[in-house]
C-alpha cells in the first residue's frame, strides 16, 4: 500500500503542468511548463542555507548538552518544554528583543528564531544514543593509549552516529518547513520556500503552487531515503 503515499505527488506534478483543468474534467485540456519557469532559485537557496545553518548549529549545541539533559531532570523539563512550545508563540515573545537588538528583518533573526525549536529535537535524539553508550569503552581507549580524536572518531562517535543523523534531520526538516517565524522575524524580506507557497496559493495560482510543493516535498524525501538506507546499512 506505500503506492497510495505517492498519490498526492503524483497529482501535484500533473497539476504542476497543467494550464486547465477545470470540474468535471478528470485530466488536464492543455499542458505547459510554465509553473516551472516561475519557480525562482532565491526562496530555494535561502530555506537550504537557512536549514543547513540551523543544522550544524543545533547539533553543535546538543552535543554538549546531550549528557546533562540525561542527567538534570530540570534541563530535560527546560528542553521538552522549548521542544513543545509553538514556534509562533516563541516567535512572538523574541519579536520585540530581536527589535532592539537589530535583528528583525535579517538572515541571521531567521536563523535564530529557528533554532529555537530545531535544538531540543537534536538534544533528544543525541541523548537517546546516549543513554545506551557505554562510558567504559572510553576508558579502555584510553588506557591503550587513544587520545581525545581518537576516541571520538574510533568508539563515541560511532556510538552516536545514529542520534547525530536524526538529531541534523528533525533540525534541517523543522528550519525547512517554518513559515509563520519567518513570516513575522524576517518581516518579508527573507523569501523562502514555505513564504513563496503559500504567496502563490492564495494568489490563486495552483500551477505554481503545485510546482513549489513538489520541490518543497523534495528535501524531506531524500532525507527521508538516505536515513532509512543507512539504517539498513
Amino acid at each position: 500500500m506505500r503506492w497510495l503515499v505517492w498519490l498526492p505527488v503524483l497529482f501535484l506534478a500533473v497539476r504542476s503542468l497543467a494550464t486547465r483543468w477545470f470540474w468535471p474534467a478528470l485530466w488536464p485540456g492543455e499542458w505547459s511548463g510554465r509553473a516551472w519557469s516561475a519557480v525562482r532559485a532565491e526562496p530555494l537557496e535561502n530555506s537550504l542555507t537557512l536549514a543547513a545553518a540551523v543544522t550544524v548549529t543545533a547539533v553543535l549545541v546538543a552535543l554538549p548538552l546531550a549528557g546533562p539533559y540525561l542527567r538534570r531532570p530540570s534541563l530535560r523539563w527546560a528542553v521538552l518544554t522549548l521542544a513543545l512550545l509553538p514556534p509562533l508563540a516563541a516567535s512572538v515573545g523574541l519579536h520585540g528583543l530581536f527589535l532592539r537588538l537589530g535583528l528583525t528583518d535579517s538572515w541571521w533573526g531567521v536563523a535564530l528564531v529557528h533554532l529555537i525549536p530545531a535544538t531540543p529535537y537534536a538534544i533528544i535524539a543525541i541523548a537517546g544514543s546516549l543513554s545506551r553508550f557505554d562510558e567504559d569503552l572510553v576508558a579502555q581507549a584510553r588506557t591503550l593509549g587513544a587520545g581525545p580524536w581518537a576516541i571520538w572518531r574510533h568508539v563515541k562517535g560511532p556510538a552516536l552516529a545514529p542520534g547525530l543523523a536524526t538529531g541534523a534531520v528533525f533540525a534541517f526538516v523543522i528550519s525547512w518547513s517554518q513559515y509563520a517565524s519567518t513570516a513575522l522575524i524576517g518581516g518579508g524580506r527573507i523569501l523562502t520556500l514555505p513564504m513563496a507557497l503559500v504567496g502563490y496559493q492564495q494568489s490563486g495560482d495552483e500551477a505554481v503552487a503545485a510546482a513549489l510543493s513538489l520541490v518543497f516535498l523534495s528535501a524531506p524525501v531524500m532525507l527521508s531515503v538516505w536515513v532509512e538506507r543507512g539504517w539498513e546499512l
